[in-house]
């Protein structure tokens, strides 16, 4: 997400349904009170959090 890729690719990239990728985004959604990408982003931007990993940095 980081990176501006589409549910679908970060799915693809990962090995995992796009629905799975919605669920656990939905579920970041609501811990951190925001309601959309944009909004996240918003957020992460607002705070001075410009680190941009990669997904798979992410993961390991």
């Amino acid at each position: 997400m980081a990176r501006g890729l589409s549910n679908r690719e970060v799915a693809a990239e990962l090995f995992l349904a796009t629905k799975t990728v919605q669920y656990h985004l939905t579920r970041v959604y609501a811990k951190l009170g925001v309601r959309s990408r944009a909004e996240l982003a918003a957020r992460r931007s607002s705070s001075g959090d410009v680190t941009v990993p990669s997904i798979r940095q992410e993961i390991e």
